[in-house]
């Protein structure tokens, strides 16, 4: 493959241009493990009962449910996409990648002084614990089985100019759930992201499909990272995990697939109708295309329907683009200051203080360029 032909994906929207000699390369040359994808997220909260309502109505399905916890999935076959248990307070504990095999574990455990042990998923696997660099939970798990696949949620038949499929039919998407199809991917915020990038890399495998970076600071290296899974010459997801540098360490999202525009329409409505709050929508990304539609729960955490996302091989190099607001979206809404966490919440100016003065990335002029990013 050209060098022209790899970089075609970020010669529009995706980026102007790819990496200024010496810039990180997206990649580690040697990594521990290559993970296949992520498995699951892992939370806590102490109403499951509220919990699962809200599940049900976004659109997963209850793959298990007892007294202390609820496993949450999608239609197809595969992991299951989360999983809840009964706490005292509403926090998000850490994401789960897929190791492809049984062996990738015993090489992890090795190489990072942990331990392989028995995973506590329905149908049994194995898992290693881990903690990255922002003291956030990582374990990669092999599960014994697999959940079967449940009954889709039916794209519409679309006429499109000359392309007249659909005759003497007319379209009636139901008012319903969007059917959660699997887990897309994670957004994690963290106080020390180059080494927090690194470390997925060289521990975990994966690849960099695009940078931002602060305007004015490029010099400085990027501040957020669009990250897939690398499974060679097999088109994945262009990001399975995206972290960024912020005052904050954890959880900012997770996005799960959906049938088509017409699903997140429909069950953005349905959503609508029974009280929960919209966050961002619906509109178009521009890094990983995807058809985006962002929801809060009744625990505030932000949850996102899409459909229609790139996907990359590895032969792929990374694409470099300057941060900012205007730059999260082809088309739709302005982005929301809920959406962007830019509202001055006593919890967010502690972790502002909090990480100015501790170990952190974060300095005076890092504040700055993300304050002006939110606002360009």
């Amino acid at each position: 493959m050209s060098k022209t032909s790899v970089r075609t994906a970020h010669q529009d929207l995706h980026s102007e241009r790819g990496a200024l000699r010496g810039e990180h390369p997206g990649r580690s040359r040697n990594p521990v493990i290559k993970v296949a994808d992520v498995a699951w997220l892992e939370f806590e909260k102490p109403d499951l009962d509220r919990a699962e309502v809200f599940a049900r109505d976004f659109g997963f399905a209850v793959a298990a449910r007892t007294e202390r916890e609820l496993w949450l999935r999608g239609t197809f076959a595969g992991p299951p996409c989360m999983v809840i248990r009964k706490g005292c307070t509403s926090r998000f504990i850490g994401p789960v990648f897929r190791a492809a095999e049984r062996a990738d574990l015993d090489r992890l455990a090795r190489a990072t002084g942990t331990s392989v042990r028995d995973a506590d998923v329905p149908g049994g696997g194995s898992a290693v614990d881990l903690l990255d660099p922002s003291g956030l939970p990582v374990r990669v798990v092999h599960c014994g089985e697999e959940l079967p696949a449940l009954p889709e949620q039916q794209a519409l038949l679309l006429n499109s100019g000359t392309d007249q499929r659909r005759t003497n039919a007319t379209q009636r998407p139901p008012r319903e759930p969007s059917r959660i199809q699997r887990l897309g991917h994670v957004v994690l915020e963290t106080r020390v992201f180059a080494r927090a990038l690194d470390w997925y890399l060289d521990t975990l495998g994966m690849i960099v499909s695009d940078f931002l970076f602060l305007d004015g600071q490029r010099g400085r290296g990027p501040t957020m990272a669009f990250i897939r899974c690398d499974q060679g010459g097999v088109a994945v997801d262009h990001h399975t995990l995206a972290i960024h540098l912020g005052p904050g360490n954890g959880y900012v999202h997770s996005a799960y697939q959906v049938t088509d525009l017409d699903s997140i329409a429909a069950g953005g409505e349905y959503l609508a109708e029974r009280g929960y709050r919209r966050s961002w929508g619906i509109g178009r990304h521009i890094q990983g295309s995807q058809l985006f539609d962002y929801w809060r729960d009744p625990d505030h955490f932000m949850l996102e329907h899409f459909a229609d996302g790139d996907l990359f091989s590895c032969d792929l190099e990374p694409g470099w683009a300057p941060m900012s607001t205007s730059g999260l979206a082809q088309w739709g809404p302005p982005a929301t200051r809920d959406f962007l966490g830019a509202s001055p919440s006593p919890r967010r100016i502690r972790e502002v203080v909090q990480a100015l003065r501790g170990e952190s990335e974060m300095d005076p002029a890092r504040l700055v360029g993300l304050l002006k990013a939110m606002n360009s």
